[in-house]
């Protein structure tokens, strides 16, 4: 695998890649869940590209840019057991040069939920991933379920502006206790560690009393109760997967979302409904 840290190294790359080329973007300090990405990437693609860079535009006021972890000999190593055939590590400045101001926000798919949480989250994904599939020029981009609301987010991107890549989304990829794999997993103390899985149980009761029928408050207000603590609950949400809409029942490819704080740690869970 080769490791590229400059866009003028990449675009001379991708001026001899193969014909088909998947790309998979993180911000490192990678797990399981990344790895998969990767592979399925791998097995769909004459090439795969992934990136490693924390991106900074997509870290609010008091978040955890500073702390958040970084491991490039590590992930370097990690992705070439998958396979992947080159890796991009940019620096900030590479990425963002001096007078950098340009921004992309894809609208209302990025305002409810994360996106009023964490004000101006997802005008930072959108724009630095806008910014490296110009560079990388995939046919494919492959995200992870487990950050649904970023997943509509880049759907929207690449319709919007038509750029000729098809969106993969990959099944979140869990721990053995049901807890989804992330990279802020690292952050968890013993207790906060035991009592997250019961945010993906949550989830679960939540559509298991909607499919029975149950009134939407009443069932969220029960499956909320399941949520241990140190746990504390951001948002316990119906969504179309496409708008991000709220709902007040399931539908067709809708989303059941969550987000709940475990101490200083923030989680995301969801599960699809595609039919």
């Amino acid at each position: 695998m080769r490791l590229v840290t400059t866009t003028e190294d990449l675009r001379a790359w991708r001026r001899g890649a193969p014909p088909t080329v998947g790309f998979v973007p993180t911000m490192g300090a990678l797990h399981e869940g990344h790895l998969d990405l990767a592979r399925f990437a791998r097995s769909q693609n004459a090439a795969v590209v992934a990136s490693v860079f924390v991106n900074p535009l997509q870290f609010g006021e008091g978040e955890d840019l500073a702390r958040y972890p970084r491991d490039l000999a590590g992930d370097r190593e990690k992705l070439a057991a998958t396979g992947v055939d080159l890796l991009f590590a940019p620096a900030v400045e590479d990425i963002y040069p001096p007078g950098f101001s340009t921004a992309i926000d894809v609208g209302p798919v990025g305002e409810a939920y994360e996106g009023a949480l964490r004000p101006g989250h997802f005008r930072g994904v959108a724009t630095v991933v806008g910014k490296l599939l110009h560079l990388v020029v995939p046919q494919r981009l492959y995200v992870g379920q487990k950050d649904a609301q970023q997943s509509a987010v880049l759907r929207k991107l690449v319709r919007d502006l038509g750029y000729d890549c098809g969106v993969t989304i990959v099944p979140t990829v869990r721990e053995t206790d049901g807890l989804a794999m992330s990279s802020r997993n690292l952050y968890l103390d013993e207790r906060e560690r035991r009592a997250a899985p019961s945010l993906h149980r949550m989830l679960r009761r939540f559509v298991e009393l909607l499919k029975t029928g149950e009134p939407f408050e009443i069932a969220r207000a029960e499956a909320a109760a399941l949520l241990e603590p140190p746990g504390a609950l951001d948002y316990l949400a119906c969504v179309d997967a496409e708008s991000f809409a709220s709902l007040s029942a399931l539908r067709e490819n809708s989303f059941v979302i969550a987000a709940a704080r475990f101490g200083r740690t923030r989680l995301l869970d969801n599960i699809w409904l595609p039919q």
